[in-house]
């Protein structure tokens, strides 16, 4: 196997052609770990220095792909981290080839061995936890003289989703399902017009897109802060269409009497639903519930699309649990070099 850095801002392009290749028979197939994704995102914020290891067979094909960076840290050094890492991407990992995870895995061991010259830790945040790189990576590091710990960083309620939605309401609580069917029922038959809509062909994306982040900033003041930053702001104004073009997206409103009221961003990918983001007009037409009765419409809808899980992404908040959500588990993992190994 041939391992190579790159430190080059062109990595992307030269990576392009091969990247969604490998991710699609990787162990990491999400959208996070897309060329798409994590080019828009380095393109947004550029932290620090790129550092893009790659991993070919003696034919030439890629194997493996750690797409990291190195940022300069006023205490901990030069700190390795994940393209990506840590706000706006909810799932990272080493993109690592089904039927090669192990020798990969053994190879960037053995590279960072001979690199620690170039960094002081390595942080990898936001690990799944089906993830090899959180289940084997540590010892094979440990084997190379790394000092390695894991500790668990947050959690993602996932739905598995049944057949039939009256087989997904059945599996709720019985008083959060007594609880959902009153609101829908409310809003189905309130006196004011209750709809709600998938952006599609028919509409003006832009004019969602801003649509969307007007009820994002009015839903809490914490969101209203992260749009305020202007590379936060450029990524989500990047990224949507994006994900758009691909046919990754689902950005849908609930509207009230013509009034948008609430929104759900998700994701479509290899069959899951991801709800990446959300907005609310929180003082407005609070009786019908909006916002949950979004929420049920889209995993009902995800139910009649064939689609197998639902998932919340990172954050334990309580709606999550109430619609059925059940934890999966993210980690971090950090490494420093125990003996430091000549650097090549």
């Amino acid at each position: 196997m041939k391992l190579t850095g790159y430190h080059q801002a062109d990595v992307f392009d030269l990576l392009r052609a091969e990247w969604n290749t490998l991710l699609y028979h990787s162990t990491a197939d999400r959208i996070f770990s897309t060329w798409e994704w994590l080019s828009t995102w380095w393109d947004a914020y550029q932290p620090g220095e790129l550092w893009v290891i790659t991993c070919r067979d003696d034919a030439g094909q890629l194997i493996g792909l750690a797409p990291w960076f190195i940022e300069d840290h006023p205490v901990h050094g030069r700190v390795v981290r994940s393209i990506g890492c840590v706000d706006v991407t909810d799932y990272l990992d080493i993109i690592l080839n089904t039927q090669f995870v192990d020798a990969v895995l053994e190879c960037i061991a053995s590279y960072i061995a001979q690199n620690t010259h170039k960094f002081d830790v390595i942080d990898l945040c936001n690990l799944p936890e089906d993830s090899p790189v959180y289940q084997r990576f540590p010892d094979l590091a440990s084997q190379h003289g790394f000092s390695v710990t894991t500790t668990q960083q947050e959690v993602c309620p996932v739905i598995q989703l049944p057949n039939k939605w009256e087989e997904y309401l059945e599996s709720l609580d019985k008083k959060q399902r007594h609880e959902l069917r009153r609101k829908l029922r409310r809003a189905e038959g309130a006196a004011e017009k209750v709809d709600w809509y998938i952006v599609g062909t028919e509409h003006n994306l832009a004019t969602e897109i801003d649509r969307f982040i007007h009820l994002m900033a009015a839903s809490h003041p914490e969101k209203a802060g992260f749009l305020q930053n202007v590379q936060n702001l450029d990524f989500f104004k990047k990224i949507v269409p994006i994900i758009y073009q691909n046919g990754w997206l689902q950005m849908c409103f609930l509207t009230i009497d013509g009034q948008a009221t609430a929104a759900y961003l998700n994701f479509v990918y290899n069959n899951h639903v991801l709800v990446y983001n959300s907005g609310l007009l929180p003082d407005h037409y609070g009786h019908l519930s909006p916002g949950i009765v979004l929420l049920a419409y889209n995993i009902r809808n995800a139910i009649e699309s064939g689609r197998k899980v639902f998932d919340f992404l990172r954050g334990n908040e309580v709606y999550k649990y109430r619609m059925g959500g059940q934890d999966t588990r993210v980690y971090m993992l950090r490494a420093h070099a125990v003996v430091t190994t000549q650097g090549v």
